[in-house]
């Protein structure tokens, strides 16, 4: 019963934000009472924090395979965004602001995955493409990899893109093209101009 509750509450999360979605609403989902969902859980946030522990364990996993299947520190971030294009298919936009603005604990446990595995691994993108000649010698790693990080959140903020206007995804992936395209070496255009038909980010953008 734990585990349907809290893929009741991710798949409603996930379409209408985590704002509008009430403790009846996940009841009515499963066909329970909310009686039966406070024998697992004492609130909504509980619910969240569990929904997000298990959501990034499992990119963690999706992450790790990425990095198998990547030749290089390019192809790794192509993949990744094919890995992001699936994720947020059928995201509400909302979600990442409502998780900010109203649910301090369950927004930390974002920030401490955001800072200690996120970051890190675009660092190491950044370091080994580096070393391999594909990105520019020059880049700041440090100044890059907070960018790249915060460049994806901000896409998630109303205030900023209002969903009426633009299109999240389509936010997402000219922010990457931008991204891959400013540290590119010449090395690395050139890789890259060899496999760009074959890029999320490419096909994202021609969609558009």
């Amino acid at each position: 019963m734990k585990e349907r509750i809290l893929k009741s509450a991710l798949n409603l999360f996930w379409r209408y934000g985590i704002k509008s979605v009430t403790m009846d609403d996940i009841a009515r989902d499963l066909g329970i009472s909310k009686r039966t969902i406070y024998q697992h859980f004492s609130d909504k946030e509980a619910i969240l924090a569990q929904v997000i522990e298990e959501e990034i364990t499992s990119q963690k996993c999706e992450m790790q395979k990425l990095d198998e299947l990547a030749a290089n520190p390019i192809e790794q971030i192509i993949y990744a965004s094919g890995q992001m294009r699936d994720a947020l298919a059928n995201m509400n936009p909302t979600l990442l602001y409502d998780l900010k603005k109203y649910y301090p604990k369950a927004w930390n446990l974002f920030q401490s995955y955001k800072k200690e595995h996120l970051i890190k691994n675009i660092q190491d993108n950044l370091k080994e493409g580096i070393k391999q000649g594909f990105y520019r010698p020059d880049i700041d790693v440090e100044v890059f990899s907070l960018l790249r990080i915060e460049q994806t959140v901000m896409a998630f903020d109303p205030t900023i893109f209002p969903v009426r206007n633009f299109n999240m995804m389509h936010i997402q992936m000219q922010f990457l093209l931008h991204f891959l395209r400013g540290i590119l070496s010449e090395k690395g255009f050139e890789y890259y101009n060899t496999i760009k038909d074959k890029s999320a980010i490419e096909i994202n953008i021609h969609e558009k």
